[in-house]
């Protein structure tokens, strides 16, 4: 008796493993800069936020703490006045987040209060302020500057913000 063996050709082909690799390779190139403008657009808004947070801080700094007067920089911000809470979270206060910079400076202006006579005691307080943010790596962490100051506007622009040409910046809607 004559039994023929059966062939089982359990599998996938080489060419057949190489189209389906291809096609993941496609649809990942398609993906991808998607997923980064995506990431991009979130830094921004983070950013957007994070200015925001520092006008209000201010505000609250000037109405509470520095007798009128705006803090100097993110460390008297992110100082806690005795039995309270700091004006900023800790995250905003170390000056980097969500792939932005944040800075915070005087604008030059005069002084309203010594540094002893404020409630948390980290800095003199003065008449104005300046706040930006500033993408971290330009181009890929964000594209957009923004920037805003004792009037609460937050203002953008292609380039960087300084005290200088904040007025020609772009309001933010």
């Amino acid at each position: 008796m004559n039994v023929k063996k059966m062939q089982r050709n359990d599998g996938f082909t080489l060419i057949e493993l190489l189209i389906v690799v291809a096609i993941i390779g496609i649809i990942a190139a398609i993906a991808v800069p998607g997923l980064l403008r995506a990431r991009l657009s979130g830094n921004e808004a983070s950013a957007i936020g994070s200015v925001r947070t520092l006008a209000s801080a201010q505000a609250a700094f000037a109405a509470s703490c520095g007798g009128g007067g705006y803090a100097t920089d993110l460390t008297a911000l992110g100082t806690a006045p005795a039995g309270s809470v700091p004006f900023i979270p800790a995250d905003l206060a170390g000056g980097s987040k969500a792939g932005y910079t944040f800075t915070v400076s005087n604008a030059a202006s005069a002084q309203v209060m010594a540094q002893a006579a404020t409630c948390n005691n980290a800095a003199n307080s003065f008449t104005e302020f300046f706040a930006d943010g500033a993408p971290t790596t330009p181009g890929t962490t964000g594209v957009r500057y923004f920037a805003t100051n004792q009037t609460g506007l937050i203002k953008q622009s292609m380039a960087a913000l300084t005290v200088a040409n904040f007025d020609a910046a772009t309001n933010l809607q």
